[in-house]
């Protein structure tokens, strides 16, 4: 049996709770866990305090959380293995700086989802906010591994300065997607913004809707293909549980080469309406 956080006790003020990690909640007892302080304003407080809890991760490595966990912050940060489910709402920080194993939320996730992650998998079946997968504020490199799949609309600056790693939105995106990008992969199915793949230097930004904002000018076209990793791509996409696009395995995308004002090796694909 999954060990199981029922929120009872909603906080208007948001409650971290990076203090809860898989490696050390599956080796206590219930009433250990219940002990354990997490962080809400100024204070710390018990675990318990807000949260009931019941049964053990010791065995399926599961944590499953459950209620509008829409002020809690830093589920599954640094998470390195095992499953952690939100039957509901996420707080902003999901899966912030993760290496491994995998999140998945059957509602909407707030800002920073992924921020700065390593590897592993973060599945959101609802909408997210701003700043997925990006790099903090005066950090240098955003998420260098895994992968984040969005089923939903995402906000502004999606995969900001980015290095590896994968980043699906399957509804709308926010302005400048993909800014300061360094590598990786963007894949937005519905509406972007503007001034998406400003400043990246390398990567790939697929856009799969069908009628793109204007492209910056320091991005230069270089023509118009069947790209064979599109289906290769897509075809994982789908064999995740996201969903593509009719007529995008087959489709061909205009090829746009920049942003010059940097290295100018990224590229981003528009497909052909």
């Amino acid at each position: 049996m999954p060990l199981t956080f029922t929120l009872q006790k909603p906080s208007s003020i948001p409650l971290e709770v990076d203090s809860v990690k898989l490696e050390t909640v599956r080796e206590q007892s219930v009433d250990g866990v219940k002990a354990t302080l997490i962080q809400r304003g100024n204070k710390q407080v018990t675990l318990g305090e807000f949260f009931d809890v019941t049964g053990s991760a010791a065995d399926d490595e599961t944590l499953i959380w459950e209620g509008d966990c829409s002020k809690i912050k830093l589920i599954g940060s640094h998470l390195s293995s095992g499953t952690v489910r939100v039957e509901g709402n996420a707080g902003m920080h999901l899966g912030a700086e993760m290496t491994g194993g995998e999140i998945i939320v059957d509602g909407d996730a707030g800002d920073w989802v992924g921020a700065e992650m390593h590897g592993g998998r973060i599945q959101v079946k609802g909408n997210a906010g701003h700043l997925i997968g990006a790099v903090y504020r005066g950090g240098r490199k955003g998420m260098t591994g895994g992968e984040i799949l969005i089923d939903g609309d995402a906000g502004n600056e999606v995969g900001h300065a980015m290095r590896r790693g994968l980043i699906a939105v399957g509804g709308r995106a926010g302005d400048a997607a993909g800014v300061a990008m360094i590598a990786g992969t963007i894949v937005i199915a519905g509406e972007t913004g503007i001034r998406y793949g400003m400043g990246m230097k390398r990567g790939s930004i697929v856009l799969l809707g069908d009628n793109p904002p204007d492209m910056l000018p320091t991005f230069k076209h270089s023509g118009t293909y069947h790209p064979t990793i599109m289906r290769v791509l897509l075809r994982h996409l789908e064999a995740s549980g996201w969903s593509c696009p009719v007529g995008c395995l087959d489709a061909a995308y205009h090829r746009y080469h920049g942003d010059f004002l940097e290295l100018g090796k990224g590229e981003i694909l528009t497909r052909v309406a």
